[in-house]
């Protein structure tokens, strides 16, 4: 992993934290933290605040995560994204898939 701090830490906000460098090494350990925050509250919650750049598996985790959570009912959101992951997620046209609200009009 490219952080020191947790994907998931339930005893801080409870919220999933990217990674500032999401790859495909990462990305079983988001799989992880994903599924702790799905099996202990009524949100999923993403900080982004740190991504500096966010790969493939990374995203197709960000997009399966929000499709299951919305087939159950729970909520999904990301947070404070950075001008990093916004980019990479508006230019790969998954804004609406990861539930990212961008302020853009189709």
């Amino acid at each position: 992993m490219d952080s020191t701090q947790p994907l998931h830490d339930a005893a801080l906000d409870g919220a999933v934290r990217l990674p500032a460098h999401g790859t495909t090494v990462t990305a079983e350990d988001l799989r992880v933290g994903l599924v702790l925050a799905a099996d202990h509250g009524d949100v999923i919650e993403i900080d982004a605040s740190e991504v500096e750049s966010v790969g493939q598996a990374v995203l197709q985790l960000l997009v399966a995560a929000r499709n299951e959570a919305s087939a159950v009912g729970q909520g999904f959101r990301i947070t404070n994204p950075s001008q990093a992951f916004v980019e990479r997620v508006t230019s790969c046209h998954l804004a609406a898939a990861v539930g990212l609200e961008t302020g853009d009009t189709l």
